[in-house]
């Protein structure tokens, strides 16, 4: 019986203990990882931690042993992960791009005694932080680092865990608290027991019919997201084995070697898979670009709600010989499905992709609901594109009279770590509150509208979702990023990440007698630029009421980032952030 996260890993062991389970490059080849061979390493790691003298006489949040890990996505990382649950300690994960501030205050307010990190890169970009942290006694690495303490150390001691904690941990006992990057304020310590993950995975199975015994994921999203968490612990259940890239550079790549059935992403990935894919296309001459653009345009128009006539479909399945073939071998050749969550799926992107027999199913969920609350199943009756999808099993929602989406089931949190008064106010009668405002499709597709913060009002009077109109002008290939405001002023506005690449290329094709500057900060500057960028911004504005609509822009320079701090590890939009960084170019937008 399955009521315990570690107990998924235990059962395919049992099952199943040659079959592979995770799988890594080492030294240029794959390394692969059978169930039996992680399992024993994580009860042997287990039981080197118990040496550590681990507090589990009682499995309370207050009472239990917080350790940290700071992390790409590794075999380690999910063998740590199951060490730890098997001490009865919590595990609590980190993003490696975390400020060194941001990491001082998440792990001393957790009271972390044990870190593990990855590499050098890591530790020598945090060691100052570390030596902030009072609780902190004993830093592991994975790899090989100077004098530092190997995590080795700790499985060669060959100490078994102790089997009376084990079987004291409950389903109600926690797992894990994560801080949420969020978007202003310190992260929020999110709590999630055994059974909140557990019943996440479980009723989130009905949606992987796809999934197949010794199929094969990519796992690129940090495992310190709930999202790709949760979501191993899926394929693990499924005996499906789970490749880890070896970085955002090489996925391509790793698509190619792997060959998997599914990896999970989020919108901004997909949209630079469809930047590469159009770049190459545009590069294209004579009937082979003809093609391109011809399937391309019937993409556009699929429906999977609405099949379209004979004619369509005939044509349809052509493309997919001819063209969209090639997009699927780029992928690997195997791909079923791309499940998406974290932000808005662009509709033309999921209709695009969908059409070319690479479904995406995109879904709804947050890390205090473990996270899935809906998603667009594999099936094409159980999926809509433009909607989140419908509910998973035992997962209930409603609509507040103000728009907002509100969660109840097993997979809520039981709270914010320290912080109760952050509990209280995100509970109402039971119900938790998301902060997206929603609606609901054809009476079971829930659809997001917006974030109840970010809807804004102007001078006028008018409502304005900003990220409708994001999403929406983001359409263009010429519109990289964007970031909508205008509250409380006379009309709406817009700061303009540009696609530097295809704005060069426009230059050259169209004015081939003009200079194209090698800087960003000039190219912003061209009057050509900004017509063609203006272009967009008036195409796309027809779609939204002449309140909502877009009346001035400002171009910028550089592209936003986790690491200048617009963007979270998640790659969300800091939109507090942005507006502070850039209130000057704001304010000369409304300047008379």
């Amino acid at each position: 019986m399955i009521y315990r996260l570690f107990d998924i890993v235990q059962q395919r062991n049992t099952q199943a203990p040659d079959e592979v389970m995770l799988a890594a490059k080492e030294n240029g080849s794959w390394r692969t990882y059978s169930a039996a061979d992680v399992w024993s390493t994580a009860r042997k790691l287990a039981g080197g931690l118990s040496t550590l003298g681990i507090a589990n006489h009682v499995l309370e949040p207050d009472s239990q042993e917080k350790i940290a890990i700071i992390s790409p996505n590794r075999p380690e990382w999910v063998i740590t992960d199951l060490a730890v649950q098997l001490t009865g300690a919590v595990l609590t994960p980190v993003y490696p791009t975390i400020s060194p501030a941001e990491l001082v205050y998440v792990l001393n307010e957790a009271g972390v005694r044990i870190v593990f990190v990855a590499n050098a890169d890591i530790y020598e970009r945090f060691k100052g932080a570390f030596a902030e942290m009072p609780a902190l006694q004993h830093i592991y690495t994975f790899d090989t680092i100077g004098t530092l303490k190997n995590w080795t150390t700790l499985t060669a001691l060959n100490v078994d865990p102790d089997e009376s904690v084990i079987a004291r941990i409950k389903p109600e006992t926690l797992a894990t608290i994560i801080y949420t990057s969020g978007t202003t304020g310190n992260p929020k310590g999110v709590m999630l027991t055994h059974n909140n993950i557990v019943s996440n995975v479980r009723d989130s199975m009905p949606a992987f019919t796809f999934a197949e015994a010794r199929g094969k994921a990519l796992s690129f999203l940090p495992l310190n997201h709930i999202f790709e968490r949760m979501v191993t612990y899926v394929y693990l259940h499924s005996g499906i084995s789970v490749y880890y890239a070896e970085n955002m550079e090489t996925i391509g790549a790793n698509l190619k070697e792997v060959n998997p059935i599914v990896f999970t992403t989020v919108p901004r990935l997909l949209e630079k898979v469809y930047e590469r894919i159009m770049n190459t296309a545009m590069e294209l001459k004579g009937i082979k670009r003809a093609l391109f653009f011809w399937a391309l345009a019937l993409g556009k128009r699929f429906d999977n709600a609405n099949p379209g006539s004979a004619w369509y479909r005939m044509q349809l399945w052509l493309a997919n010989k001819i063209i969209f073939s090639k997009w699927r071998e780029a992928l690997g050749g195997n791909v079923k499905a791309i499940v998406t969550g974290s932000a808005a799926c662009q509709e033309r992107l999921a209709r695009i992709f969908t059409s070319a027999n690479i479904i995406i199913m995109e879904g709804y969920g947050l890390t205090e609901t473990s996270p899935v609350v809906s998603v667009n199943r594999f099936e094409s009756d159980n999926r809509r594109i433009g909607s989140i999808g419908t509910l998973i099993d035992n997962v209930e929602v409603k609509i507040a009279d103000d728009g907002e989406i509100m969660v109840k089931g097993p997979n809520v949190t039981i709270g914010y770590y320290k912080h109760p008064e952050l509990t209280a106010a995100a509970m109402k009668d039971g119900w938790f509150l998301t902060g997206d405002i929603g609606q609901w499709v054809e009476g079971r597709f829930l659809k997001i509208t917006d974030r109840k913060k970010e809807i804004f009002k102007t001078s006028g009077g008018k409502y304005v979702a900003p990220q409708a109109l994001e999403n929406k002008m983001k359409e263009s290939i010429y519109i990289e990023q964007m970031l909508v405001t205008g509250a409380n002023m006379k009309f709406v506005a817009a700061l303009i990440v540009p696609s530097f690449p295809q704005l060069r290329k426009y230059l050259r094709d169209n004015f081939p007698a003009i200079s194209v500057p090698d800087s960003n900060r000039d190219l912003i500057r061209m009057p050509e630029v900004i017509a063609q960028v203006q272009k967009q911004v008036d195409k796309y504005n027809e779609f939204f009421s002449h309140p909502e609509q877009i009346k001035k822009t400002a171009l910028l320079a550089n592209e936003w980032t986790i690491d200048t701090g617009e963007l979270t590890p998640s790659l969300k939009t800091k939109r507090k952030v942005i507006e502070q960084k850039f209130a000057d170019v704001i304010a000369s937008l409304y300047a008379e």
